[in-house]
């Protein structure tokens, strides 16, 4: 078998659409999990705090060149390493709320599975000549 034919068997099979699917929907889901973060609940979240803007917390953690503003892009863009600590927590909440969601998401089509009646087992059809030998069987018995 070629390694050409190889890979099609491979490529078609339905575990391997189904994952690149499930991929590509994931990245689609992600940018507006992104979204939802930070232009819903952050700004949310920042208000309540006291209006912090969790992407600009950082700490610098070299010599910041003069005429450097000190804003996270700024100081990335000059070549200064910064511990960008508001940034994870960013990331942090999106995975929370992305669990979360995912988790409604796997509870809700459970809870869809056990609604489901299951179809009533249907009686397998006996072949005419398996009948016709029992009848025989049981006629000789009497």
């Amino acid at each position: 078998m070629s390694m050409l034919q190889e890979f099609k068997n491979f490529a078609i099979k339905g575990n391997v659409i189904d994952l690149a699917v499930g991929v590509i929907i994931g990245g689609a889901f992600g940018k507006i999990v992104d979204s939802v973060v930070g232009d819903l609940i952050m700004p949310l979240v920042g208000a309540v705090i006291g209006k912090l803007d969790f992407s600009n917390l950082f700490l610098t953690l070299g010599t910041v060149p003069e005429g450097t503003a000190h804003t996270l892009d700024a100081l990335k863009k000059a070549g200064v390493p910064v511990f960008a600590y508001g940034s994870f927590i960013t990331v942090a909440v999106n995975f929370a709320i992305l669990a979360f969601i995912i988790f409604m998401m796997v509870k809700q089509i459970n809870r869809l599975k056990k609604e489901a009646p299951a179809p009533e087992p249907t009686p397998a059809v006996i072949p005419e000549d398996i009948v016709l030998l029992r009848e025989i069987r049981d006629s000789l018995k009497k």
